[in-house]
C-alpha cells in the first residue's frame, strides 16, 4: 500500500510539473504578444463596460467616456461615465459620473472636443421612462428616448445640465409601435470635424427592437467655436422623412459612422446580417447619399463582416482605417480576431487593403470574448486602439508600421528578410535539411512559394516534412482544386485549405500560408489575397488548438514529390509574416516574372 502511494504521488507530481510548465509555457505566450488582448491596459471594468471612446484635450489629458453598469447591457442602471489619463493609457482617474446609474437609461457615450477645448459628451437617455410597448409587453430601453448632450469645461471633473437634440419625427418613427411619439434610436461614432463643422452619424430604427434600421446625421457649423449652447445651430440630415439606407439589404442597415474626404465629402458604412457591411458617399456635406453598395477591397472584392460594428476613422495623414472582423457570419458573435484594413483616397473613392489581425483573445465565449466598438488615438506620432469585451474596456498601442504596410500595399516591392531561415529562388534539389520551426506554443512560421500547376487534380504533394508516424507538415492539393496545409506534432493534426477558385492551371500562383502560433490562426495570401472564404465558406482563415505545439520532425524536407507542374520557388520564415509582407513579397516575385516575359 506505501508502494502504491508513493508511486501514484509521484506520477501525480510528474501531472502537475508538466502541468506547471504548460500553464508557463501559455503565459509567456500570452504576454510575448502585444495582439493578444490580455496584453491591453486596463480603463475600466464592470458587469457591463461598453463605447471605451477618447478625445484628447488641449493639454495632451485622455478623456474616455463609455457606457457602463453593474449589471448586464441593456439593464435599468445603465449609465455613462468619464476618465482621464496623463500618460498615454497606462493609469486612469476614478471615473465620474455623466448622468448617474440611479436615473433612467443613458447609453452610447460620444465624445466631441471643440477649439475651445469644451467637450461635449452625445447620449441616448429613456427621458420618458418608456418601460413597456403599447400593448404592455416589458422592453428593454437603452435605445428609448431622447438625444441629449452634456459638455465639461474641465477636461470631465464636472459636467453640464442635460440638453437635448432637435431630433425630427420622421417616416421611421410613425412606422414604429409608438406612431413616432417614442423614438428608437443610438450611435457609435465619435462626431468628426471637417473645417468649422461638426458631424455625427446614428441609428433610427423603425421597429422595436432592431428592425428596419436606417442612418441619420447631425451636423453643427458652429459648435466648436459657440459658447453659449442655446445658440448651437442643428441640422438633421438627409433631406426629408428617409434616412440613409437600400430596401435591398433587408431590415438590419445599422451603427452608421462616418470620415470626411479631403474635399469634404462625406462617407459612411455600416453594418447588415447579409455578411457585408455597406457604405455610400455624400457629395453635399450629408444632404442626399449615394445609393448604399456592398464595401469592397481595391481589387473589387466584397469585404466580409458580420453583425458588428465596422468602425472608420480618419488618420491625420490623411488615410483611412477599418476596424473589422473578417468573416460572413450573420450574427453577433464571433468578434474575434478583429481585423484592420488601411484606406487610401483615389479619385474621391477610398480603396481599402487586404486586411492584418490587430487584436485576438483566446476567450471566444459570447459573454467576454468578442472584441468590438473600438476607438482609435492618434498622438505624437504614435497610435492605439481602445476596445471592449462588453465587461472589460482596455487600451492597446498598435505599431505604427503595421498601419504603414496597410497604406503602402501597393507600393512595397520587396523580399521580407527579417526572419528567413530558408530561400531558395530555384529548386536544384527535392530532398534536402528542413529548419527548424518554432513551437506552436509559443511562435509562428510563414511558407512562401511561386507554383506552377499542369493540374489541379487532388493528392499531389507539394512540400512534405512528415517522419514515419506522420509528425510534421504537408502541403498539398484537395479535390477542390485548392492547396491544403497539414499540421501534426505527434498528438495533434490540424488541416486548413486556402479558398476555392484561387488556383489554376493557366500561371504560376505565389502561396502563402502564414501559421500563427499565437493568434492560434492558418492564413493563407494567394496572390496577393489574403483568403475570407469568398463565397464558399464562412471563414477563409481557420483555428488551431492550442495544443498544437513541435510540428517538427526527424525527416527530410522532400519537395514535388507527386506534383504535377513546377515549385519555382520556396521561402521559409521562422515567424509569422504580416499579411503586408507576404504581398510585398508577392509584388516582386509578379515584377521579376513580368521582367522575364517581355
Amino acid at each position: 500500500m506505501i508502494k502504491i502511494s508513493f508511486v501514484l504521488t509521484f506520477f501525480l507530481s510528474i501531472i502537475t510539473i508538466f502541468s506547471s510548465i504548460e500553464a508557463i509555457n501559455m503565459q509567456e505566450k500570452t504576454n510575448s504578444d502585444p495582439r493578444n488582448i490580455e496584453n491591453g491596459l486596463p480603463i475600466y471594468q464592470h458587469g457591463y463596460c461598453d463605447q471605451p471612446y477618447v478625445v484628447i484635450a488641449k493639454d495632451g489629458t485622455w478623456l474616455c467616456t463609455f457606457t457602463t453598469s453593474s449589471s448586464y447591457e441593456g439593464s435599468k442602471s445603465q449609465y455613462i461615465m468619464a476618465t482621464t489619463s496623463k500618460d498615454f493609457g497606462k493609469t486612469w482617474t476614478t471615473p465620474v459620473e455623466i448622468e448617474s446609474p440611479n436615473g433612467q437609461e443613458a447609453s452610447w457615450a460620444m465624445p466631441l472636443i471643440n477649439e475651445n477645448g469644451r467637450i461635449y459628451v452625445f447620449y441616448i437617455y429613456n427621458g420618458d421612462n418608456i418601460r413597456t410597448l403599447p400593448d404592455g409587453k416589458p422592453i428593454r430601453a437603452d435605445m428609448i428616448g431622447w438625444y441629449c448632450y452634456k459638455y465639461s469645461d474641465d477636461n470631465g471633473k464636472t459636467w453640464s445640465e442635460r440638453h437635448r437634440l432637435p431630433v425630427r419625427i420622421t417616416a421611421c418613427d410613425r412606422a414604429n409601435q409608438w406612431k413616432g411619439e417614442v423614438q428608437i434610436m443610438w450611435g457609435i461614432g465619435k462626431p468628426i470635424i471637417y473645417e468649422k463643422s461638426a458631424f455625427f452619424a446614428f441609428t433610427k430604427l423603425g421597429k422595436y427592437m432592431l428592425d428596419d434600421g436606417e442612418g441619420w446625421f447631425f451636423r453643427s457649423d458652429n459648435i466648436l467655436t459657440e459658447t453659449d449652447v442655446s445658440k448651437i445651430d442643428w441640422q438633421m440630415l438627409p433631406d426629408g422623412e428617409y434616412g440613409l439606407r437600400s430596401s435591398e439589404f433587408g431590415s438590419v442597415q445599422e451603427e452608421h459612422n462616418i470620415v470626411t474626404l479631403s474635399n469634404g465629402d462625406i462617407y459612411c458604412m455600416y453594418r447588415t446580417v447579409m455578411g457585408y457591411p455597406v457604405n455610400s458617399y455624400s457629395r453635399d456635406g450629408g444632404h442626399t447619399w449615394s445609393k448604399p453598395e456592398i464595401a469592397t477591397y481595391a481589387n473589387g472584392r466584397p469585404i466580409k463582416h458580420p453583425r458588428a460594428c465596422p468602425r472608420i476613422w480618419k488618420t491625420k495623414n490623411g488615410n483611412y482605417l477599418l476596424w473589422f472582423h473578417n468573416h460572413g457570419g450573420k450574427d453577433f458573435s464571433d468578434r474575434s480576431p478583429a481585423w484592420l484594413s488601411g484606406g487610401i483616397e483615389k479619385n474621391g473613392i477610398i480603396m481599402w487593403s487586404q486586411p492584418e489581425i490587430v487584436l485576438y483573445s483566446h476567450d471566444l465565449s459570447y459573454e467576454t470574448g468578442r472584441i468590438s466598438y473600438p476607438d482609435l488615438v492618434e498622438q505624437d506620432g504614435r497610435y492605439w486602439i481602445t476596445t471592449t469585451q462588453k465587461t472589460k474596456a482596455t487600451v492597446h498601442e498598435i505599431d505604427a508600421e503595421l498601419l504603414e504596410g496597410l497604406w503602402n500595399q501597393d507600393k512595397i516591392c520587396e523580399i521580407t528578410q527579417k526572419g528567413l531561415v530558408l530561400s531558395l529562388d530555384q529548386i536544384t534539389e527535392n530532398i534536402l535539411n528542413m529548419p527548424t520551426l518554432p513551437n506552436l506554443s509559443e511562435g509562428a512560421f510563414t511558407i512562401d512559394m511561386w507554383v506552377k500547376f499542369d493540374d489541379l487534380s487532388k493528392d499531389q504533394v507539394i512540400l512534405d516534412s512528415r517522419d514515419e508516424s506522420g509528425k510534421g507538415i504537408c502541403l498539398s492539393t484537395t479535390e477542390f482544386g485548392t492547396v491544403k496545409i497539414g499540421l501534426n506534432d505527434g498528438k495533434n493534426i490540424s488541416n486548413w485549405e486556402c479558398d476555392q477558385g484561387m488556383l489554376d492551371n493557366k500561371t504560376s500562383h505565389h502561396i502563402v500560408v502564414i501559421v500563427d502560433g499565437y493568434a492560434n490562426i492558418i492564413t493563407f495570401v494567394i496572390d496577393g489575397n489574403v483568403c475570407d472564404g469568398e463565397k464558399y465558406r464562412q471563414y477563409g482563415w481557420g483555428r488551431f488548438s492550442e495544443s498544437l505545439s513541435d510540428v517538427n520532425s526527424d525527416a527530410k524536407l522532400r519537395l514535388s514529390v507527386s506534383l504535377k507542374g513546377k515549385l519555382e520557388s520556396l521561402r521559409v520564415y521562422d515567424r509569422y509574416l504580416r499579411n503586408s509582407e507576404a504581398i510585398a513579397n508577392y509584388n516582386k516575385g509578379k515584377s521579376l516574372r513580368e521582367g522575364w516575359s517581355k
